[in-house]
């Protein structure tokens, strides 16, 4: 069964084929008229993990241990995440009371000592670690002295530690997963607290200021200049949530208040919009920050920086933390010239900062490998700078290129000896081979196969476009609407689970099958979203929905939170790795990626990711071959990895109605 869809075919015949379920275990039956097999858990996803988090803080003697587990939702985040995430009084009482801040001292030095789960708490000026705090102190009442405030802290539904602070009524337990804990403050706290606000709140109006008058000499014009671009980057990224004290930026479901799938470019609901001609005298303090911070951290590298900023505050304090993170790592790749620290933690120094960052990151990207690390719960980003592959990537690679070799015409050690092979003599790739109409197909389907055996993955995939030379010709004439027009069945991406892991699925092969499908039907609607991204920016072009492609890998950890498609599918540890493919003189950043999927068990990590990435590469290169052979007029189409034939290779079955009795998992010929 093709996967393109049928010139000829009627406008009629095209919706009742479209309201037929494509589901694998429903082929042939119309969509809607059967009965869900399953519903949504209300506490599926976040929801229960926020549960789980509060239940295993409320099993905490000490406030410390207690705070870890809030901060680090009971060790599935990065502390600093959440301590960046704080407002300017939780963030000094958190201090006071603990003596845990994510700021360095005033000599640029940080002094912490680390606990086991990676948290770091602030040493005192004695260079002691700050200790347990006594329960006559914090957390159980004590008899010697009655406290002078009766603070409380807890975590809120979006993940947020919370705290009441003095001044403050008591936290709104609509908005709290559990309880509170109840923290009694000495008047010696009080007194340390209301230094600590004195020194934030004049910290935080000098850096208001400082941004008032760089948005100022940038003029009206100016202004508006970078607000279009802040909103750009907003509606062509991933989502993102962003915190001014308590106040909440997002682009992201129904709290949309930025440009993004809910809100359209102009829309009066978007904060950034609205401020479009609005004098600067009368933007609110938080909405300075906002457009500043963004175009600082759009500068050091481009959209996707700012999802490095989801869940924190956004201050110029907190972008100049995380520019300093980058700015260390890029020093780190040997050759180039260093990045200098900035002269200060103004908006005009750290401007030229950003900028000479997004210099030095092309040479980061030529002398290492840049890639992102993603914690789905939080859904904050954190570019590293990967070390070089060792052991196990070698040891992976190895195992990849014996089965490839195997399954494949080529010879070769390395992966990149086996593409050297393939450009050599490519023309199988365009030909029938074994059960596939191109040997392209047979190769993604090997490669994908062999990665899911050999990386220990629940499931692996791949993605691409199914036509090479109808995108070569409408590339030639520059039909740049018709190409945006094109629909996900232009696209395709082959899903090969491993045997065991219908365990993730009640043993149903069936429901296995059908998982299958739901990612590979996600990836081709990926494929379609990224593609225009690639195009001229015509008006056509800048109409269609679209991300900006991907240039770099990620790994995630657990990311079976937000997304409906993860929580069902139990898509919990991952690995994408988008590679660029040049089409007829066109290069198309994330035009195919390679991803690794496990349900459960042990994460994956940056070595696995290093071999997964020359993975990609080796596909990526069988696809821009064909592509040239496309180009050269040799046809090239992709027919494979449908719904009926996940439904084949998974089950063993012949694709049926509901109701086909599941074979055994087996692998295509």
């Amino acid at each position: 069964m093709s996967g393109l869809p049928d010139q000829s075919e009627s406008r009629r015949a095209a919706n009742a084929r479209k309201r037929i379920s494509r589901r694998p275990s429903r082929l042939g039956i119309p969509a809607g008229t059967v009965t869900p097999d399953r519903t949504f858990d209300p506490q599926a996803g976040f929801p229960g993990l926020l549960t789980r988090t509060w239940q295993s803080a409320e099993e905490s003697t000490d406030l410390r241990s207690f705070v870890e587990v809030l901060l680090t939702l009971d060790g599935h985040v990065p502390a600093d995440i959440q301590l960046r995430a704080l407002s300017t009084p939780e963030e000094a009482a958190l201090k006071v009371l603990c003596g845990v801040t994510w700021r360095t001292d005033d000599d640029g030095e940080t002094g912490t000592v680390r606990s086991a789960c990676g948290l770091t708490w602030r040493e005192e000026e004695t260079g002691e670690a700050a200790s347990d705090a006594p329960a006559a102190e914090h957390g159980e009442g004590g008899e010697d002295e009655e406290p002078a405030f009766l603070g409380e802290i807890g975590l809120s539904t979006s993940g947020r530690i919370v705290l009441r602070v003095p001044s403050q009524a008591p936290l709104a337990q609509g908005t709290l997963v559990g309880g509170v804990r109840r923290i009694p403050w000495t008047r010696q706290d009080l007194d340390a607290y209301r230094q600590e606000t004195e020194r934030a709140a004049a910290r935080l109006a000098d850096s208001v200021a400082d941004c008032r008058r760089w948005l100022a000499a940038q003029g009206t014009e100016g202004r508006d200049a970078l607000l279009e671009q802040a909103t750009e980057a907003a509606l062509r990224t991933a989502p993102f949530v962003l915190h001014q004290q308590d106040k909440q930026y997002t682009n992201f479901r129904a709290a949309n208040n930025l440009t993004g799938k809910t809100l359209w470019p102009g829309h009066p609901d978007c904060a950034l919009s609205s401020l479009r001609g609005l004098p600067l005298e009368l933007w609110s303090d938080g909405d300075v920050q906002l457009l500043v911070c963004l175009i600082l951290l759009i500068r050091s590298a481009g959209a996707g920086r700012v999802e490095e900023a989801n869940g924190t505050q956004l201050t110029v304090d907190h972008v100049a933390y995380m520019l300093e993170r980058v700015r260390r790592g890029y020093n780190g790749i040997p050759g180039g010239e260093p990045v200098p620290a900035p002269a200060s933690h103004t908006v005009a120094a750290l401007d030229e900062l950003a900028v000479a960052l997004r210099a030095r990151r092309q040479h980061a990207l030529r002398g290492a490998q840049l890639y992102r690390e993603i914690h789905g719960a939080l859904m904050h980003k954190i570019e590293r700078v990967a070390q070089a592959p060792g052991e196990r990537a070698l040891a992976r690679e190895d195992a990849l290129c014996a089965r490839l070799t195997d399954a494949l015409p080529v010879t070769g050690s390395t992966l990149a000896e086996l593409g050297e092979g393939l450009a050599a003599a490519p023309d199988w790739l365009a030909a029938p081979y074994g059960d596939f109409g191109t040997g392209l197909e047979h190769l993604v389907y090997e490669t994908v196969a062999a990665t899911t055996d050999v990386f220990e993955a629940d499931f692996t995939m791949s993605r691409g476009i199914r036509s090479l030379p109808a995108l070569v010709s409408a590339l030639r004439e520059e039909r740049w609407a018709e190409i945006c027009d094109w629909d996900i069945t232009r696209f395709f991406c082959c899903v090969v689970p491993h045997p065991s892991a219908a365990r993730h699925f009640g043993d149903s092969i069936s429901a296995l099958a059908d998982a299958a499908w739901a990612m590979s039907s996600r990836m081709q609607y990926n494929s379609w979203h990224f593609i225009a991204g690639n195009l001229p920016r015509s008006t056509e072009v800048m109409a269609r929905d679209h991300f900006v492609p991907p240039t770099i890998p990620d790994v995630a950890f657990y990311s079976d939170q937000h997304h409906h498609g993860h929580v069902n599918n139990k898509v919990r540890f991952s690995i994408r790795t988008p590679q660029a493919v040049e089409v007829d003189g066109r290069s198309f950043n994330g035009f195919i990626d390679l991803r690794l999927l496990r349900s459960d068990g042990v994460p994956f990590d940056e070595q696995d990711l290093l071999a997964a990435h020359r993975v990609s590469a080796f596909v990526a290169r069988a696809t821009g071959l064909a592509a040239g052979m496309a180009a050269a007029g040799r046809p090239v189409e992709v027919t494979a990895f449908d719904s009926p034939w996940h439904w084949s290779v998974i089950t063993g079955g012949v694709p049926a109605a509901a109701g086909t009795a599941p074979g055994q998992v087996r692998r295509a010929s």
